[in-house]
C-alpha cells in the first residue's frame, strides 16, 4: 500500500513538473509576442513603470528589459534588505511574476499614464449601465472601511526601533536610502507629467535650450521631452541623461522648471516684462533706460558670484 501511494504521489509530482514547464514555455512565448508587438510604443514612451507599490517596483525599459526591486525584513537579522535586479528576458520575468499580473500592470500603468480612470468593476456606474439595480446584487465582500484602513496602514508604517545605536544607525541608513529612492521616483514622475502636458506647446516653439554651460547642457526638445548631458566628475566624460529617472540624479525639478521659465522669458521678452525691467537695472540702465541702475548692477554681480560659488560641483550627482 505504501509503495502504491508513493508511486501515485510521484506520478502527480512528475505531471505537475511537466505542466509547469509547459506553462512557462507558453507564457513566455505569449509575453514575448506581446512585447514585440508593443516594442516601438514602449521605446517611444521611454519605458513604463508597471508596479510602484512600496516595497515592490517593476519597470520596463525602452530596450524591453525590466528593472525589479523588492524590500523585505531579513528574518535572521531583523533588518531591512533591498534587492534590485535587471530582468533581461520574458522567460525570467514569468518565473518571478504571474503572467496575468504582468498584463494587468501594463494595462493599469498605460491607463494611468494616459490620465484615464481605472477600468469599471462592480460599481454602481457599471451596474447602472448593465441595467441592474443595487438591490439585485448580493454582498460585495470585504468591508470597504476596513480596506481603506489597511491601505492607510500600509502607507503609514509604524516607527522603527532598535536595541542599540549601531542597529539603529543601520536601519536609519536603510530608511534614508529608501526614501531617497521614493523621492527620486516622485520627481521623475513629475518631470514626465510636465512633458506630457507641455508636448503640444513646445512642438510649436521648437527645441528650447535651458542651460548650455561648460559642464552641462539641458534642452526641452520639440518632441516634448527633456534632453540633457553632464560632464561627470569621476570619468571626465559627457554622460547623456536619456529619461526622467536619470535626469533627477543630477537635477532638482524645481531648478529645471525655474530655469525653463527664465529661458522662455529671455526668448520671449513680452511674456515677462517685470523680469526684463530687472534685467535692465542689472545692465545699469534702470527700468526707464537711465543709468541709475549701475550701482545695483554691481551689487547684483557680486551676489551672482556668491551664488556660483555655492553651486553643485560639475557633473556631480545629487546627494
Amino acid at each position: 500500500m505504501d509503495t502504491s501511494r508513493n508511486d501515485l504521489l510521484g506520478e502527480i509530482a512528475g505531471d505537475a513538473a511537466l505542466e509547469r514547464s509547459d506553462f512557462l514555455v507558453r507564457s513566455t512565448e505569449q509575453l514575448r509576442k506581446f512585447l514585440d508587438s508593443n516594442k516601438s510604443r514602449i521605446a517611444e514612451l521611454g519605458g513604463l513603470t508597471l508596479i510602484d507599490e512600496d516595497p515592490d517596483y517593476l519597470a520596463v525599459a525602452p530596450d524591453l528589459t525590466f528593472r525589479s526591486r523588492t524590500r523585505f525584513i531579513d528574518d535572521l537579522t531583523g533588518e531591512w534588505t533591498s534587492e534590485t535586479e535587471v530582468i533581461e528576458s520574458a522567460g525570467e520575468l514569468v518565473e518571478l511574476y504571474n503572467p496575468a499580473d504582468i498584463y494587468t500592470a501594463f494595462a493599469e500603468a498605460a491607463r494611468e499614464a494616459a490620465g484615464l480612470g481605472a477600468e469599471p468593476t462592480a460599481t454602481p456606474d457599471l451596474l447602472e449601465s448593465a441595467g441592474i439595480s443595487i438591490e439585485e446584487t448580493g454582498p460585495v465582500g470585504a468591508d470597504p472601511y476596513a480596506a481603506a484602513a489597511d491601505e492607510w496602514a500600509a502607507a503609514n508604517p509604524l516607527p522603527l526601533d532598535a536595541d542599540d545605536d549601531e542597529v539603529a544607525a543601520q536601519r536609519l541608513y536603510d530608511l534614508a536610502l529608501e526614501f531617497q529612492e521614493r523621492s527620486q521616483r516622485s520627481e521623475s514622475r513629475l518631470l514626465e507629467q510636465f512633458e506630457d502636458a507641455a508636448g503640444l506647446l513646445i512642438a510649436r516653439i521648437g527645441d528650447l535650450i535651458i542651460n548650455d554651460d561648460d559642464d552641462e547642457r539641458l534642452t526641452l526638445s520639440a518632441a516634448g521631452t527633456f534632453k540633457a548631458e553632464v560632464l561627470t566628475e569621476e570619468e571626465n566624460e559627457w554622460r547623456p541623461l536619456a529619461n526622467a529617472e536619470e535626469l533627477v540624479e543630477y537635477y532638482d525639478p524645481t531648478d529645471v522648471f525655474g530655469d525653463l521659465a527664465d529661458a522662455l522669458a529671455e526668448a520671449y521678452p513680452s511674456i515677462a516684462p517685470e523680469l526684463n525691467a530687472e534685467a535692465g537695472e542689472k545692465n545699469g540702465t534702470g527700468p526707464d533706460g537711465s543709468a541709475d541702475g549701475a550701482a545695483d548692477a554691481a551689487d547684483d554681480a557680486d551676489n551672482d558670484g556668491d551664488d556660483e560659488s555655492d553651486s553643485a560641483e560639475e557633473g556631480a550627482p545629487r546627494a
